[in-house]
Formats: C-alpha cells, structure tokens, sequence
C-alpha cells in the first residue's frame, strides 16, 4: 500500500522534525498522539481536545503548523501509515478481523445504551405525527432503511438524504416535527446545518450517533449513542453500519412493543399486499 504522504513525509515523521518548536500546549498533544496512535484515529477533535487537555483551537493550530488542513487531514494519512504497519504485524485473517469488530461493535453499543434516553426517544417518536429522517453517505442508507421498518409498523415518515432537500424540509418544520438525524461522526457539515435550521424551526432533534461532543449534539434534544467508531480509512464500513443498525432495531422494536395490536395489523396488511407482486 503507498501511503498518500505530506510533502513525502509521514505524518509521525513530520511531528519529530517540528517537535522542538513546539509550544507547552502542542507538547500535551503530541504527547497525547504518542501514547495513543490507534485511538486518536478515532477520536472527534472535541474528544482530542479533551484527552490532551487542551483548547480546540489549539489543537487546530498545532495540526495547520505542521502543514495539514486540519484534523480530519492529519487523520486521513496518519490512518494510512498505521494502516501500512498493521499489514506488516498483523497476521489475523481479514475474516476473522470484520467478524470480530462486528461483534465488538454490537457489544460495545449495547454496553453505551443509555435505556432512559431511548425510552424517551421512543415516546418522542410515537407521539408524533410528523417523523423526518436525516442522513448522508452511508448514513442516508441506515436512514432509508429506518424509514422500512418505521413505514412497516404504521409510523407515517420520510427519509431526506439529499442535503439541499433536507435544508427545504428542514425550513417547513414546526414544533410538532421530530427529527432523527443519523451521523456516526456527529460532525458531517451537511446534517449539522440541516438540524441547526429545523431547531430554528423549533423541532425536535434525536441524534443517533457515536459522539456525545460533537457540533451535531449541539442541537439534539435527545442523543442515542453508538459505538463503532470508524478510523478515516473505513468511513461507510459495514462495522459502522452494524452499530447503526442496533439502535435502530432498538428504536423499531420498542415502538412495535408500544403499539403491538396496531403494529400486527399494519404488518400483516403489508403482507398481503406485497405478496401480490410475487409470481
């Protein structure tokens, strides 16, 4: 694999050849990305500014000195020099590795659960009549699919994947809107600025998310957490999708529960009629 690097220069490299300049502040960063070169990876710049102890500017600053655009940049090709030394010290099978972090990531979203928050999302979403779904990317699969298993138990939704759309749907909320924005970074540009606009509007917002800090749980009245949190390498990876999926199924089947007999009735009612496409 070739690694994509900075002026030709990796990234770890790049921090020693700028380490006697640094400040007392960007010392408690690189000493932070030192001891901890797999985790930052999946750190938000939030989470890394709370590890190191330091401002976010800052942490801004120290990246942009060293000649990146910012964290996500860093990020990106420090994930593809880690990635260049896994292949040469890991012998684990690409099987075993995918089978092992879907396992994690289910068990380790259900270890995050927090069973207030989702009841409450629950009794937020059966209340309301008017249910939108926010997602991009990959998340805008995990919301179309959301909206499946919403549509399937009777729950009147809509799935807005496009960002120009969702800014449109977004202008026509009100308070009786419920919002369920998907984002496993909690930071994708185009989610953020469509819920910023539906709070506007005085919606409410669920965050399904693996960041309890981030600019997405700014504007979210409740925040679900996931975890299966993907290094830049592997953005739209099923593993991340998998811990997605968990809250949703969450989500879906508490409101079954909420609303069985209604729930049974819709779903046989589909049944019936789909079968009809069926030879």
């Amino acid at each position: 694999m070739e690694l994509n690097q900075l002026n030709g220069v990796k990234p770890s490299i790049t921090m020693e050849q700028y380490k006697h300049s640094f400040t007392k502040s960007e010392k408690k960063i690189y000493q932070y990305i030192q001891s901890n070169s797999q985790q930052v990876l999946y750190h938000s710049l939030t989470e890394l500014s709370e590890e190191s102890g330091v401002a976010e500017a800052t942490v801004l600053r120290f990246f942009r000195k060293l000649g990146f655009k910012g964290f996500q940049d860093f990020k990106f090709l420090y994930a593809q020099e880690m990635a260049v030394y896994d292949e040469r010290h890991n012998e684990a099978t690409y099987a075993d590795k995918i089978k092992d972090n879907m396992v994690q990531a289910i068990e380790n979203s259900h270890e995050v659960i927090d069973y207030d928050i989702l009841q409450q999302c629950i009794e937020t979403i059966n209340a309301a009549d008017d249910v939108v779904l926010f997602g991009v990317g990959s998340s805008g699969i995990a919301a179309l699919d959301m909206q499946n298993r919403l549509m399937r138990i009777g729950k009147h939704v809509s799935a807005v994947t496009d960002p120009h759309f969702q800014f449109m749907r977004a202008s026509s909320m009100n308070a009786e809107t419920v919002v369920i924005a998907l984002s496993l970074t909690g930071s994708t540009k185009d989610i953020v600025d469509s819920v910023e606009i539906a709070k506007q509007q005085n919606a409410t917002v669920i965050a399904l998310t693996n960041y309890i800090k981030s600019p997405l749980t700014q504007y979210a009245d409740h925040v679900l957490l996931s975890s299966a949190k993907e290094s830049p390498l592997d953005s739209g990876s099923l593993v991340a999708k998998v811990s997605q999926l968990f809250l949703i199924d969450l989500i879906c089947t508490g409101l079954t529960i909420k609303n069985y007999n209604h729930a049974e009735q819709i779903k046989m009612g589909i049944s019936k009629n789909t079968a009809r496409k069926l030879y």
